[in-house]
């Protein structure tokens, strides 16, 4: 399996990015995608996660009525817009795949993109 993440960068707070990850596989209506992120010297956190067939999402509080998931089952890719960006939402950005069950620790997640990085300045 491999994830395939693109669209992190440099903006400005208030500004806004989108993120794609694309799979490799096929996703199954039981899988969830979903994203982490990763400050400078801090643990890989929850963003977001999608279940694949129903489209449930699922949103860390941080991010809730600012960030967007949504996915595109015919390109087996999962998106994240991101509007009313923080300086504090400064990381590396990983998108994830879990077969199963929804978990928000990465540690339950089996597949992992590289990370792409998103820069917010004051």
């Amino acid at each position: 399996v491999q994830l395939q993440a693109s669209g992190g960068g440099l903006v400005q707070a208030g500004g806004s990015l989108r993120l794609s990850c694309a799979a490799s596989v096929r996703i199954y209506s039981s899988h969830l995608m979903g994203w982490f992120r990763q400050a400078p010297g801090k643990e890989r956190d929850f963003v977001t996660a999608i279940r694949w067939g129903s489209g449930n999402t699922y949103y860390a509080d941080s991010v809730k009525g600012r960030f967007t998931i949504s996915r595109d089952k015919a390109k087996n890719t999962v998106y994240l817009q991101m509007n009313s960006l923080k300086t504090e939402d400064t990381a590396v950005y990983y998108c994830a795949l879990d077969p199963s069950h929804y978990s928000e620790r990465a540690s339950e997640w089996d597949y992992w993109g590289q990370g792409t990085l998103v820069t917010v300045s004051s």
